[in-house]
């Protein structure tokens, strides 16, 4: 008591001073008990994670360099200029002697007869040798096209030792087939085993000294294919074998024959895309000392940081208890001066301690102070909206200097000048600038005279540019000033593509076609790569987005607890927002397929009443929520089309919902099936507020809206329509729309009839 009463007239900063150092004492027990039992089954869970995406990321490197080489050689076995009928052996040596100059790991590739002769191979080896009675030219018949490690003596005589170790290969092979689609051999390769040692150590030789860690790679008997020399070619019995073909990846601490126990992440090769994979296991181990010895690092310094902190905290606590309580105490002693001789308004808080005391007269002139400081704050506020509308000046000042700067570079560009050429009525070319010879390689004078289809078309386009001559001959051509995306080649036989614009010159029989070519081969690399970043992009949007819309749907259902009324709205706006998101990450996956061409269709004979039907049911609660009538009907009977029902249901949902956000409180949205000149027509009828003229030419593009406000009022993303348009035309039909201002819009779908 005597303590409590002396530390109660000291003030406050001696409470301080004493929570300061109690609470530094309890922290710096907490933190080493937190380290020792939390920190460290962190940290091995770490470190067996560690080791075992070390495994998977070998793993992978594996399946994908194999992947990389099967690919090769199963589109090697198709090239027809290797396996093409009559074609001389020198020439087929040569492609495949080509070939294996691409990767210094093919050590033989070769070409056999149906019978398992080698016809051909690189640098002649074992041409003439029966082959036939090798694993890789049996399990090709059994539609077999891999073949795991091995040892060979035909080729040990033959290729060169490394460092005077066996040979050993993994082999490739697939049939190739003659002009009449019927097998004529086997296409073989050789695999040099030490790329998957190159591959090996590019990811584990970094850690290799460091940390002391070793990775081996075992087959599915057990046997050790590559690994620390102790231990390659035995065959191990381990349980993280075991685990990595139940699990595939994981890790585990395990006792090793040697008696050393390790820590042992593990990884199962499951193949590549069309690659197999042949059934390796990936293993990387650390001894549990090397392993855990940052554990026991961890564990002695915590600790002796805990001392320190303890230490320095309480001397530190001391300090800042009495720089706190020094301007109180200032602060108290003036607030008594100056409110001397007046009247109290706020109780005097005796029993407290003296700060407080003196701190409850203080306040009454704190009152007088904030009043002057609003006023200072509306001055203040005023200045700044100024300031901010002069920032806001500035800024579209620059905006509309950037802007000219924009519009004069798309005028330099628009007049960069492409490669021109003039071809005759015959296709012969008759003029043939700079830009054409640095595009094409052929000079002005070799050109001309020349036909444009020999010189500088790919053989299959070749009939197709011939039938366009004849076309225009008959007064049928119909690419006149219109652009098109050809492919072209130039003199070292390289093929790349190119934009065409094509007219007319001259005049009477002076008459020739001009063509102006773009070289767009880094468009279509740009092209490419955003395809892949907005598939990559949006496929990492969706899982973080279905968490979060099913959380709000849990709270938008007061599944948790009941939640206050602004708490709900704002909860509401959230949800609205990330289903309108999730919405667009579909939509978006949908236009990069349709630009892919990876859009899948299951094209069925379909009734369409029954498809309209079930998209009205879909749309029916939502058309309530807004006061809207659904009414579907069919017009002379039942109408059946070969369709996708999945697509179309998607671009009637989208055409419905589309409706009913665009029709009145009360109104009525029609879908109708009929006939029309030869087709099936749906139709889907709003009695809305029309579409405006200036929008109706970009209606069908990408993100294209009414105004600005459509999207928050709405809830649209633009690509609605987009993606509907593309889905029909993909059914070999049509889709157009009519409106009137004021009166509505019917969106009308013609197909062809089943």
């Amino acid at each position: 008591m005597n303590f409590i009463r002396k530390l109660s007239r000291r003030g406050l900063s001696a409470y301080l001073a004493l929570a300061f150092s109690v609470l530094t004492i309890w922290l710096t027990l907490v933190l080493v008990a937190g380290v020792e039992k939390i920190g460290s089954q962190q940290v091995k869970a770490s470190i067996g994670h560690g080791l075992a995406e070390l495994a998977l990321q070998t793993s992978d490197k594996l399946d994908r360099g194999m992947f990389e080489r099967y690919r090769e050689i199963q589109l090697l076995a198709k090239r027809d200029d290797l396996i093409r009928h009559g074609l001389a052996p020198q020439a087929r040596r040569q492609i495949l002697e080509d070939r294996q100059a691409t990767y210094p790991y093919y050590a033989w590739i070769g070409m056999t007869d149906p019978s398992g002769k080698v016809l051909v191979a690189t640098q002649g080896l074992l041409e003439g040798t029966d082959v036939s009675r090798r694993p890789w030219f049996a399990n090709v018949k059994e539609n077999i096209h891999l073949s795991d490690v091995h040892e060979t003596r035909t080729l040990a005589g033959l290729l060169p030792t490394d460092n005077g170790e066996p040979l050993r290969f993994v082999d490739v092979a697939f049939p190739y087939m003659d002009e009449f689609g019927r097998p004529a051999g086997v296409l073989g390769v050789h695999l040099y085993w030490r790329w998957a040692t190159d591959a090996d150590q590019s990811i584990i030789a970094p850690l290799a000294a460091r940390r002391h860690v070793e990775s081996m790679i075992v087959n599915t008997l057990g046997t050790v294919l590559l690994g620390p020399p102790a231990l390659q070619g035995k065959t191990l019995s381990q349980a993280s074998l075991q685990a990595a073909q139940k699990d595939g990846t994981g890790y585990l601490v395990e006792e090793w024959p040697d008696g050393h126990t390790y820590v042992v992440g593990y990884s199962k090769s499951v193949g590549y895309q069309s690659y197999p994979g042949l059934g390796w296991t990936v293993l990387v181990r650390q001894r549990l000392d090397d392993a855990y010895a940052p554990i026991r690092q961890m564990r002695s310094q915590s600790l002796w940081i805990g001392l320190g902190m303890a230490v320095l905290f309480s001397l530190f606590g001391i300090i800042v208890a009495q720089r706190i309580t020094r301007p109180l105490k200032q602060l108290a002693l003036a607030s008594e001066q100056i409110e001397r001789g007046t009247a109290g308004k706020i109780p005097d808080l005796s029993d407290s301690y003296a700060e407080v005391r003196i701190l409850s007269c203080a306040l009454n002139s704190l009152l007088g102070k904030l009043v002057k400081r609003k006023e200072e704050l509306g001055e203040l506020n005023a200045s700044l909206e100024w300031r901010v509308d002069e920032r806001t000046r500035a800024l579209e000042s620059a905006l509309s200097t950037v802007q000219a700067d924009e519009r004069r570079i798309a005028s330099i560009i628009e007049a960069s000048q492409d490669a021109f050429i003039g071809v005759d009525l015959e296709g012969r070319i008759v003029d043939w600038s700079l830009r054409a010879e640095q595009m094409f390689g052929w000079s002005r004078a070799e050109a001309l005279g020349q036909m444009l289809a020999d010189l500088v078309l790919p053989e299959p386009s070749r009939p197709a540019f011939s039938e366009t001559l004849l076309d225009f001959r008959t007064g049928t051509l119909e690419l006149m000033q219109r652009r098109g995306e050809r492919l072209a080649l130039d003199r070292q036989g390289r093929e790349f593509p190119v934009e065409v614009t094509a007219g007319l010159a001259g005049f009477g029989d002076a008459v020739f076609f001009s063509l102006f070519l773009h070289d767009i081969s880094e468009r279509k690399k740009v092209e490419q790569m955003k395809s892949e970043f907005i598939s990559t992009v949006s496929h990492e949007l969706r899982t973080p987005l279905s968490a979060i819309r099913a959380s709000l749907s849990l709270l938008v259902d007061d599944v948790a607890a009941p939640l206050p009324a602004d708490a709900r709205e704002l909860i509401g706006i959230a949800h609205q927002s990330c289903e309108r998101l999730a919405r667009l990450v579909d939509e978006v996956l949908d236009v990069q397929k349709i630009e892919a061409g990876s859009m899948r269709y299951r094209f069925q004979r379909q009734y369409l009443l029954p498809i309209a039907m079930h998209a009205a049911e879909v749309m029916q609660s939502y058309a309530q929520q807004l006061g809207i009538t659904l009414v579907c009907r069919a017009h002379e009977g039942e109408a059946a089309v070969m369709a996708d029902a999945d697509r179309l249901h998607q671009v009637l949902t989208n055409l419905i919902s589309n409706a009913i956000k665009f029709s009145p409180p009360g109104g009525a949205v029609e879908i109708d099936i009929s006939r029309h000149e030869g087709h099936v027509r749906l139709s889907v009828r709003d009695h809305g507020r029309g579409i405006p003229d200036d929008f109706r030419p970009r209606i069908f593009q990408r993100f294209a809206q009414a105004d600005s406000g459509d999207s928050r009022d709405k809830g649209g993303t633009g690509l609605g329509l987009n993606i509907c348009k593309s889905i029909v035309e993909a059914h070999g039909g049509t889709i157009g729309f009519d409106s009137v201002l004021g009166q509505g819009t019917v969106f009308h779908v013609d197909l062809p009839p089943a």
